[in-house]
């Protein structure tokens, strides 16, 4: 996703908004709108740029935040899921610099643009999806093959896995540049990105979660409490969300691709922007998920706060109150000071 904008002098102003690969004008679009005959002009203007803004500026230190304490949520229970939802927040934290801060508003050229991001994020997802399903339906095997060793290999993995699929998308062609009816590679590319980065995982996503309903609903008809624990509830927050964020872009792409081109149609021109900044939505909203479902993570989120600004409190004291170290030998009365 890209933005450029240039004001040329005595023509009107040409905005591109987010797209696939934000790569930038090119020479045709450098004139006036209506010496490209048939050219679907923006209609959303600034919109974009405001909300991409507002976005990286309230969306990065909220996902800070959540690394913060999931970190801390991490080293102390040692659970996998815990570890997977970090892995998922950093994924989202490097989605928002480079689509929004570099790709977005510094105009910079990223190689495979968001793929990689987006790719890392999504089975990330994939893999916590899998954990739950492994661990409340067969849980004696989750309890002997799952460790914090095998949590990062498979973290790891994912994010290789994710480089190296983000590679062939540097050949992207730019929806807002298909004046000519797209070519094999094209559909190819656009294709592999909506099996990668949705129609695969929201298969496996549909399958385990539907797995995990099930089961907890078996529980409940034989008397026993369902046991919905807070990973599971923010598992199918998580899917749910993505799912319905990246929904509408997934359409237009295929929409673009098959029936009415974005360079043409202004309404599709105007349905991928709204389709972009929804899905882009999808890497700051995890937050007050977590908030909203996790007793244990609103706490971890004070505490974090809490000592953030302990120093400035203790760097406050008025001048001539020293706190002077004070020992004490094990087994001494009170008062009996070293």
């Amino acid at each position: 996703m890209g933005l450029e904008s240039r004001t040329l002098s005595g023509q009107p102003r040409a905005t591109l908004l987010p797209t696939a690969n934000g790569s930038g004008l090119s020479q045709e679009f450098e004139g006036h709108w209506p010496e490209i005959p048939g050219r679907s002009p923006c209609v959303a203007g600034v919109i974009p740029v405001i909300y991409y803004s507002i976005l990286l500026g309230l969306g990065l230190p909220v996902n800070l935040l959540t690394t913060a304490a999931l970190a801390r949520l991490a080293a102390r229970t040692r659970k996998p899921s815990y570890c997977y939802l970090l892995a998922l927040t950093a994924s989202d934290i490097v989605t928002q610099v480079v689509i929004v801060f570099v790709g977005f508003l510094l105009q910079g050229a990223v190689l495979a643009r968001e793929f990689a991001a987006n790719h890392a994020s999504v089975w990330i997802a994939v893999l916590l999806t899998v954990d739950r399903y492994s661990a409340l339906c067969h849980p004696l095997r989750h309890r002997a093959t799952s460790s914090p060793g095998r949590t990062r290999r498979a973290i790891a993995a994912v994010l290789g896995a994710a480089l190296l699929t983000g590679i062939p998308f540097y050949w992207w062609l730019d929806v807002w540049r298909d004046a000519d009816p797209p070519s094999t590679m094209d559909k190819v590319l656009k294709w592999a990105h909506c099996l990668i980065v949705y129609f695969i995982p929201c298969g496996v996503f549909l399958v385990a979660n539907s797995a995990i309903i099930c089961r907890l609903r078996r529980r409940s008809q034989r008397g026993l409490p369902p046991r919905v624990g807070k990973s599971t509830a923010i598992l199918l927050g998580v899917t749910t969300l993505f799912a319905l964020l990246w929904a509408p872009r997934i359409f237009v792409m295929l929409y673009h691709l098959y029936v009415a081109p974005v360079s043409r149609d202004w309404r599709v021109h105007l349905a991928l922007d709204v389709a972009n900044m929804a899905a882009m939505l999808n890497t700051a909203v995890n937050f007050g998920l977590y908030c909203f479902v996790s007793k244990t993570f609103r706490a971890t989120v004070r505490e974090v706060i809490h000592d953030t600004h302990l120093p400035c409190g203790l760097g406050s004291r008025s001048v001539g109150m020293v706190a002077e170290p004070v020992l004490k030998a094990p087994g001494l009365p009170r008062g009996a000071e070293l």
